[in-house]
């Protein structure tokens, strides 16, 4: 099924310029949009800067948790065992999770929590993310599905622990 997918989206690639132009750019450059909005909410005042503290701290933990399953799990890229499109230059790694899912999903997660205006279009942008990664012959959708489930757990535990610490935080403050 997973091949299914994949071959359903990626024997697109290559043949419509525009998307291909369209996929490259998110695949390679979405991430710069998710810098510039986590700038602009740090040097703002109050939750956005808050929000922005911690979808980098969430992003850390991503990259973290990324490359601790790839030491441990190896699974080949798609362009590796099978003859595929591919749209830009890959590393051999394993494919699962893709990076570029978890760590936007990780911090669109705890900006959604921050604001959810911000947010839904964060994530919008990391599922598109994903999509075009697909598009590009460098992931299954699996792979995208597991970087979305493990970036989105990520982002939802460091909003719910850093909430949580927060909280007690204020707390300890009221009763001084």
């Amino acid at each position: 099924m997973d091949m299914k997918i994949f071959k359903a989206i990626n024997r697109l690639s290559g043949r419509i310029a525009f998307m291909d132009f369209l996929m490259i750019l998110i695949s390679n450059r979405a991430r710069y949009l998710f810098l510039f909005v986590l700038a602009c909410m740090w040097l703002a005042k109050g939750p956005s800067k808050t929000a922005a503290k911690k979808a980098a701290i969430a992003s850390l933990i991503a990259i973290l948790v990324n490359k601790i399953i790839k030491i441990c799990y190896f699974k080949p890229r798609p362009f590796i065992k099978n003859k595929v499109g591919i749209l830009i230059p890959a590393k051999k790694d394993s494919s699962f999770p893709s990076k570029h899912t978890v760590v936007s999903f990780a911090a669109s997660i705890v900006i959604f929590y921050g604001n959810r205006f911000i947010g839904r279009i964060l994530l919008l942008v990391s599922s598109l993310t994903g999509f075009a990664r697909i598009w590009a012959g460098h992931h299954y959708p699996s792979d995208v599905m597991g970087g979305a489930l493990i970036g989105g757990t990520i982002g939802w535990m460091t909003e719910k622990c850093l909430h949580l610490n927060s909280k007690e935080g204020n707390q300890d403050d009221k009763k001084m």
